[in-house]
């Protein structure tokens, strides 16, 4: 049977309104007003729409991947802000976002710099920089001892980052950290890539200095996080992500739904996707592949509802968390139950 081609009256149903900044009032009107808008702007209050549906789902369990460096960009509190208010069920990020963030817990700040600064002079006074952005190197030493000393005292065997992740949670009771919010309400947290962060670094340390005392180190086992966050998909009704940029933590996510399948576990691809993110698709990149490309692999359900927006994360991401923050809904979080590393339930 031959395609129905649209007329052109049913191809022009929709007028674009123009953005009128006079009648705005909030974050949430802002976005709100960008849904009537064109190109990345609408794309944009789409995420934002496709994420407000997945926390209105009763279902649904939200995984939250975020990955770069945004604690030093500024997007801290916007994503603790996302966790305390029920918004995230399960969080993934990279180690940066981790260590960074644990490392204002500990007091210590972030400063504005320049992408043109003296990057020599700037290491004489071991100062790192991330962009526009300075942290500390000599803070970083003393957090990284710390790590060492805390790996000491956990039991020497295989963990996952779930686990190191709330045993270091709780220990600075920054309300601002993300780590700390997560370990507080029970939040899984898992950092995949935590080998490549100043995380990993200092628990190198502590596996060398074992190794030379002849002692059994405490170990990261990436493979037990498979484990743990496959059994939280497979335990949940639905379930939804928000990607913030890409990177590890999207495919991470993602990929679960084909492990639950080489398990020999019901298929159970993810019911709601956005994403935010500064890559596209052709230059073949997990990044910035969309998600009906990931549908090809069977990562998302055929009728997902799904939207991407390309734009740069400390941009897009208080808009989106704004917009559903704003929207006042008050979301139960669902509540992971663990014995090791089986996972009980999810409700």
């Amino acid at each position: 049977m031959a395609k129905k081609v649209p007329t052109k009256e049913e191809l022009t149903q929709v007028p674009i309104e123009h953005l009128d900044l006079e009648r705005i009032k909030s974050v949430r009107g802002l976005v709100e007003a960008m849904r009537r808008t064109s190109f990345q702007s609408r794309t944009l209050a789409m995420c934002a729409a496709v994420y407000e549906n997945m926390a209105a789902d009763p279902k649904c369990t939200i995984f939250l991947g975020v990955a770069g460096a945004l604690v030093a960009g500024g997007m801290r509190k916007v994503i603790r802000d996302l966790v305390e208010r029920g918004y995230v069920d399960v969080i993934v990020t990279t180690g940066a976002i981790a260590y960074h963030d644990w490392y204002e817990a500990h007091g210590h700040r972030h400063y504005s710099s320049s992408p043109d600064a003296d990057d020599i002079v700037l290491r004489k006074h071991f100062l790192d920089r991330v962009y526009d952005t300075l942290a500390d190197e000599s803070e970083f030493r003393i957090i990284d001892d710390e790590v060492a000393k805390i790996a000491d005292t956990m039991e020497p065997r295989a963990h996952s980052t779930r686990e190191f992740m709330a045993q270091i949670g709780k220990m600075y009771p920054d309300p601002n950290s993300i780590v700390y919010t997560c370990a507080k309400n029970g939040v899984p947290y898992f950092v995949p890539a935590l080998n490549d962060s100043s995380f990993g670094i200092a628990l190198t340390r502590h596996y060398m200095e074992r190794r030379r005392d002849q002692k059994e180190p405490m170990r990261i086992d990436p493979i037990r996080d498979n484990y743990e966050i496959t059994q939280i998909v497979a335990k949940s009704d639905a379930t939804g992500v928000f990607y913030v940029a890409g990177g590890t933590p999207k495919n991470y996510i993602s990929q679960t739904a084909v492990t639950m399948e080489v398990l020999g576990l019901p298929e159970k691809p993810h019911n709601y996707a956005a994403q935010i993110t500064t890559d596209v698709p052709h230059w073949g990149g997990l990044s910035g592949c969309t998600f009906e490309e990931s549908q090809s692999w069977g990562k998302f359900h055929k009728d997902a509802k799904m939207a991407q927006c390309i734009v740069e994360a400390t941009i897009g991401l208080p808009l989106v968390a704004g917009y559903v923050l704003e929207g006042g809904r008050k979301r139960k979080r669902k509540k992971v139950r663990w014995s090791g590393d089986e996972v009980v339930s999810v409700s």
